[in-house]
């Protein structure tokens, strides 16, 4: 397994996320907001930081997802998700690790395999998570 990224300052709830997701432009907010939230609600364990500029969603301390807002759409990011099953073909990315889908205000999105793609990421890092961390 390569190395995880390991948030130790991880909150259950940073105040921080909020502000960030209130001050996004109302369209692009409302859908930052709505994915963020639904991260929020996998289950026991989810912390959360501000990490590179936008929200990252972790259990424990290994982060999971994330989101952010760019000009003219949202991306739901996934830390490890060149590992996640994807049969929609919602990820994009061509790098070692992360993935993510694009989100536009107005383009319907395949909900329902885009919350699998969340559930699977979560029970990914549920799993890394019990893991022992590697001594720095």
């Amino acid at each position: 397994m390569d190395t995880l990224f390991r948030f130790r300052s991880a909150l259950p709830q940073d105040p921080a996320v909020d502000a960030w997701l209130a001050s996004r432009e109302p369209a692009l907010g409302a859908i930052a907001r709505h994915w963020y939230a639904r991260l929020r609600q996998n289950g026991p364990g989810i912390r959360e930081l501000m990490h590179d500029g936008c929200p990252v969603a972790c259990v424990g301390d290994v982060a999971f997802a994330y989101v952010n807002v760019f000009t003219a759409h949202v991306n739901l990011g996934f830390f490890m998700g060149a590992q996640l099953d994807d049969p929609a073909g919602l990820l994009l990315g061509e790098g070692k690790r992360m993935r993510h889908v694009k989100l536009k205000p107005d383009v319907p999105c395949d909900s329902a395999s885009l919350e699998r793609l969340i559930e699977d990421a979560y029970t990914q890092a549920v799993s890394l998570a019990l893991r022992p961390v590697d001594p720095e």
